[in-house]
């Protein structure tokens, strides 16, 4: 491989907003927040979604809307539950 090339490839920490988990992972992402995890500095990237508040993955999928839908479906066309 070429030198100089390729992006500086490091350990990040990744922290889920809506949680606050943490985990480290190799990446190319930089940042200039830090954050001491396991008594070691590393830069933070805090993400939206991750595998700790996915509905995928937690298994809280939220159905508000669709049973909504269905509810004014069924009202306009008379159907009923059985």
């Amino acid at each position: 491989m070429k030198k100089g090339i390729h992006p500086d490839y490091h350990e990040v920490v990744f922290m889920d907003s809506a949680t606050g988990k943490k985990f480290l992972a190799g990446s190319t992402v930089n940042s200039s927040e830090t954050v001491d995890y396991e008594g070691k500095e590393y830069p933070l990237i805090r993400m939206e979604i991750t595998s700790d508040s996915h509905p995928f993955y937690t298994g809280k999928q939220k159905f508000t809307q669709a049973d909504g839908r269905i509810d004014r479906f069924n009202k306009k066309y008379g159907l009923s539950e059985q």
